[in-house]
C-alpha cells in the first residue's frame, strides 16, 4: 500500500499507508470465512507479516506491506478467496496492489478401499486404530490428488516445522513399516 512519506509533526503533508493497511487487515481478519463442515475445521486467515521498512520513529513511511495466509477448506476455492481479498483491500485503498499466490486447493479423499487399506496397515503394524481426519497442515499431496487417491499419514511431533525439528528414530522406523504394509496391501 503506497502513501506519501513525511514527518510525523506534519501529518497533513503526508499520507500514512500504515493506517489504511491496518484497517484493511482488520476488515479481512474480522470476517468469519465459514464454520467448517463434516470433514474440515473452519478456514483460518492469519496475518503473517506487516512491514514498513522504516527504522525511524518520527517519519511516516511511504509504503506499507503485509502478508497473510489462509488455510481454507472445501467450502472455498483459491480464486474466489483472492477476489474477496482484493475487493476488500481495494474498497479501503483503491490503489492498493494485492499479489495473490495460491499454493493449492483444498481436497478430500472420500473414505473407500484406499483409506481402508491404509487404516488396516496402521492397525496391523502399530496396534492403533486410526481415525480419518483432515486436521493438520497441507502437504504436497494436494498436487497429486487429481491423479491418484491420496491419504496423508506421517509422524506427529511437537517440534514440527521448527528449528531443530526432531523425531525419535523408533517412530521413523515404525512409519517406514506402516508404509511398507500399505504398499504390500495395494500391490498384493
Amino acid at each position: 500500500m503506497r502513501g506519501v512519506q513525511g514527518h510525523v509533526a506534519y501529518p497533513h503533508l503526508a499520507d500514512n499507508p500504515v493506517h489504511r493497511l491496518l484497517t484493511a487487515l482488520e476488515s479481512l481478519r474480522a470476517r468469519v470465512l465459514d464454520t467448517g463442515n463434516d470433514w474440515f475445521e473452519p478456514s483460518s486467515l492469519q496475518v503473517t507479516s506487516v512491514d514498513v521498512d522504516n527504522p525511524t520513529g518520527n517519519v511516516i513511511p511511504p509504503e506499507a506491506n503485509a502478508a497473510l495466509n489462509i488455510r481454507f477448506n472445501t467450502e472455498h476455492d483459491g480464486a474466489a478467496l483472492g477476489r474477496w481479498i482484493t475487493a476488500t483491500v481495494q474498497a479501503i485503498a483503491p490503489d492498493a496492489q494485492c499479489d495473490i499466490r495460491l499454493s493449492g486447493e483444498a481436497f478430500l479423499t472420500q473414505p473407500g478401499d484406499f483409506t481402508a487399506k491404509l487404516a488396516a496397515a496402521i492397525g496391523a503394524t502399530t496396534g492403533i486404530s486410526p481415525r480419518l481426519d483432515t486436521g493438520g497442515g497441507t502437504s504436497d499431496a494436494r498436487f497429486i490428488t487429481h491423479y491418484c487417491p491420496v491419504a496423508e499419514f506421517g509422524l506427529v511431533g511437537r517440534s514440527m516445522h521448527r528449528i531443530d525439528e526432531a523425531v525419535p528414530v523408533t517412530e521413523l522406523r515404525g512409519l517406514a513399516s506402516v508404509y511398507g504394509a500399505v504398499l504390500d496391501s495395494i500391490f498384493a
